[in-house]
Parts: structure tokens; C-alpha cells; sequence
């Protein structure tokens, strides 16, 4: 089977691909591991990328849309295979249906997972890091046995930048723009499949394998 997984920031994507891979014997593929493993092997197009990475640039869509042909066409992939974090334009969606085509493949899902905005917020807003040791905590989820302290050490708790509400607001914002027509351009293909990402962990994963198993 072949599926890509959508979902904003915190809506799970990382946990649901983990239980999906488990159950299927398929590769989950992110952007950036097929970035570092062309990199890694130095292949034509990982040279390429790491050129525009070195400068700090963006890689250009016919770069990161070769790297992805090539790693869905390796023999892991060749039974299916869990796309996350591409395709990111209509652009790179376009080309991932050519690049189908020319594998005589079909995409059979695009699994989204759907949290509303306010509960993203508690969710990428709670988290709490130990200066000291590191240890990650979640002010719901989570919480220290002594608010702000670490349970470990007593180190201090401290939130990282990115995690204050205002930067995931706007990441938030961001994403929404990103995945809108994204999405829009699956649904005239009836491949979305909309899952309710508010649920209990496990109750999300029935949900996801329920799915998947009505595509088998």
C-alpha cells in the first residue's frame, strides 16, 4: 500500500507512523531521512542537495522530487511504502503522480490527522525540558511530581523558544497555508481519509489500522 500521512505539528503524525511500520511491511519515509541517506551514499542528486543545504539554501523542487522517485523505487518500497513530509506544494504533489505513473503504482490513502487548533496549542505549548539532565516533560501529559522541577535532579524546568505560544501560533498558521491545497488537491481524488487525531492514542491507531486494512 502506498499512503502519505498529513497532520499538523502535534497532531501525532511520528506516533501513528511508528504503529503503522510495526504492523505493515512497509519503509515510513520522511523528507529528511531520504535526504540524508542520497546524502550519505553520495548519489548524483545527494551531492546536489547538499550543495544548496551548504549554502544554506532551499532544495529545488526537481532535486527533492528525483531523491524521491529513487527511494520509492528501492526494493523496501517496492510492497508500499508511508510518505511523511512530502509532497509540501501542489507542485511536488503533481510530480509524485507522474512519478507513480511512470512506476505503474497508485497512491491508495492520504491519512490526515485532524486536532483543532486550541488543542495543538496545549499540546506544543506544554512541553518543559530539565536544564540539567534534558528530561522532557508536558504539563498535561506529563507533568513533574513538583511543578518546574525536574524529578531527577531538581534541575530547573525551562521551555524552549519555539515552544512559547506566540512561534507556534505562527507555525501553526503556516502549516494550515502549506496543507490547505494539498489536501484539496487529494480530496477531487477522494484518497483523504480524515481521522480524529483528539482521541486516546491507541484509539487513534484502531482508527488508522482500520483504514488501512479496508485498502489491503
Amino acid at each position: 500500500m502506498n499512503i502519505i500521512l498529513m497532520g499538523l505539528p502535534g497532531a501525532g503524525k511520528g506516533t501513528q507512523a511508528s504503529e503503522i511500520i510495526k504492523k505493515y511491511p512497509i519503509p515510513h519515509i520522511s523528507t529528511g531521512d531520504m535526504f540524508r541517506k542520497a546524502i550519505k551514499e553520495e548519489t548524483e542528486l545527494g551531492k546536489e542537495a547538499k550543495s544548496y543545504i551548504d549554502r544554506g539554501e532551499l532544495v529545488p523542487d526537481e532535486v527533492t522530487v528525483g531523491i524521491v522517485k529513487d527511494r520509492i523505487s528501492e526494493d523496501d518500497a517496492k510492497k508500499g511504502f508511508l510518505l511523511d513530509g512530502f509532497p509540501r506544494t501542489i507542485e511536488q504533489a503533481e510530480a509524485l503522480s507522474k512519478i507513480l505513473k511512470e512506476l505503474d503504482r497508485e497512491l491508495d490513502a492520504v491519512i490526515n490527522i485532524k486536532v483543532q487548533e486550541e488543542e495543538l496549542m496545549n499540546r506544543l505549548t506544554g512541553r518543559r525540558i530539565c536544564e540539567i539532565c534534558g528530561e522532557t516533560y508536558h504539563l498535561v501529559f506529563n507533568p513533574p511530581k513538583v511543578e518546574g522541577i525536574c524529578d531527577n535532579d531538581g534541575g530547573k524546568l525551562y521551555q524552549r523558544e519555539d515552544d512559547n505560544p506566540e512561534t507556534v501560533a505562527n507555525r501553526l498558521e503556516v502549516n494550515i497555508k502549506q496543507t490547505k491545497p494539498i489536501l484539496d488537491f487529494y480530496k477531487e481524488q477522494n484518497l483523504v481519509k480524515d481521522i480524529d487525531g483528539s482521541k486516546d492514542i491507541n484509539e487513534v491507531t484502531e482508527d488508522v489500522i482500520s483504514i488501512l486494512e479496508e485498502l489491503k
